[in-house]
């Protein structure tokens, strides 16, 4: 497990091993959650990089007979 350190301005530096092993490149955004005093840092994606992330996913669905759609 890596370890980090908050500085004096509360930065943390993101560890080279965990940058190359989830591809964080410099100037990327991350989301950051918090639940139940868990922080979670987690790398958003650009749309483009999305394209094709559904492919093969069953989009048939029972709908109720009240539905509109």
């Amino acid at each position: 497990m890596a370890e980090v350190v908050v500085s004096s301005k509360y930065q943390i530096v993101i560890p080279a091993e965990v940058r190359k092993s989830l591809s964080i490149k410099k100037g990327q955004k991350l989301q950051l959650i918090v639940e139940n005093g868990v922080i979670r840092l987690i790398p958003s994606k650009p749309l483009s990089e999305m394209r094709g992330f559904f492919r093969g996913m069953d989009i048939s669905i029972e709908r109720d007979e009240e539905e509109p759609f």
